[in-house]
């Protein structure tokens, strides 16, 4: 049973703009594009509208990804993808090595790209209002993509080429954008990470992360084999801890001092005191997390305390 810590300070609603220096941008282009990526991603990119975009991953051949990216077409014959800074030069050197005769070409465009996280009131003045989730709506220049909400409060992500004028409104400190990044459930790749989980591990399949009908990608069959054969034992979770915790560092259950039950995937200051983290972890642990049994880094580290997940996973849908 998952309880929401009592003593945890209420959060007021949080505002602004944020501007993304940690993300970056593998522009896609050519008549091949859509076709080289359906091949690469966990995503039916084939599907893809201009009206919409998607969270896709990258894996290796065990189904381990490599990296995971805001994915959405400019136009039917570039496609943006926007990924964490500290892995994109490797993740463009991998997927080039497949691009072979196919007409398509990859490059770093984070030089090209301004990007910027709108909350609460921002996407008011800039967007008119808020959308779906994954909806990518043009206003003049800029791609302005509807993601999941943080802390309940809705977000999108504002890319247009550099240059264009800043969108208005408050600026929001970048560690409030990532705390509300960690609260929306949704960990993306970053190299303390790299290759650590199948994407059901970080709960990708049930934020439309993963397509199960679409054709072969890297990984495929071991991706599938988790979902449909009962393999998966590990989930992403929701927690606190008043420690300061690592991207990738280990988390210990009281049953098993020697041995990790999981890891962070990500974590951020909670406004008002501690942090927040998504981990990724056993299930068997979650299910006996209650009594603060959890630990971060070693069986004396700082307690972790599970919080609710925004959403449904698949199976409970």
């Amino acid at each position: 049973m998952l309880t929401l810590p009592t003593d945890l300070p209420p959060v007021s609603i949080l505002s602004g703009v944020a501007g993304l220096s940690h993300l970056g941008v593998i522009r896609v282009a050519g008549e091949d594009a859509v076709k080289f990526l359906q091949g690469q991603l966990t995503q039916d990119v084939a599907l893809l509208s201009l009206a919409e975009a998607r969270l896709a991953a990258f894996c290796n051949a065990k189904g381990r990804m490599q990296a995971s990216f805001v994915v959405f077409k400019r136009s039917e014959d570039e496609i943006l993808m926007v990924c964490s800074r500290d892995i994109l030069a490797a993740t463009l050197k991998r997927l080039s090595m497949f691009v072979l005769r196919a007409k398509a070409k990859l490059s770093d465009a984070s030089a090209d790209f301004a990007l910027f996280g709108l909350v609460g009131s921002a996407i008011e003045s800039i967007a008119g209002g808020t959308q779906p989730t994954w909806v990518n709506a043009n206003f003049d220049a800029a791609n302005v993509v509807f993601l999941y909400p943080g802390n309940g409060q809705p977000r999108a992500m504002w890319c247009a080429p550099t240059g264009t004028p800043v969108p208005a409104g408050e600026a929001l400190p970048l560690e409030q954008w990532h705390w509300l990044d960690v609260l929306s459930g949704i960990a993306m790749i970053t190299q303390p990470i790299f290759e650590a989980f199948v994407p059901q591990m970080l709960n990708y399949e049930s934020v439309g992360g993963v397509n199960f009908k679409k054709g072969c990608y890297p990984g495929q069959e071991i991706v599938a084999r988790s979902q449909f054969r009962g393999t998966l034992k590990r989930r992403a979770y929701l927690a606190h801890t008043d420690g300061e915790p690592a991207v990738g560092q280990e988390v210990f259950h009281a049953s098993d001092a020697e041995q990790p039950c999981g890891l962070v995937a990500a974590c951020a200051p909670r406004p008002g005191g501690g942090f927040d983290v998504i981990l990724s972890m056993q299930t068997s642990a979650a299910a006996d997390a209650d009594g603060r049994r959890l630990t971060l880094g070693s069986e004396t580290g700082p307690a972790l305390v599970l919080l609710p997940l925004p959403y449904s996973l698949l199976e409970d849908i």
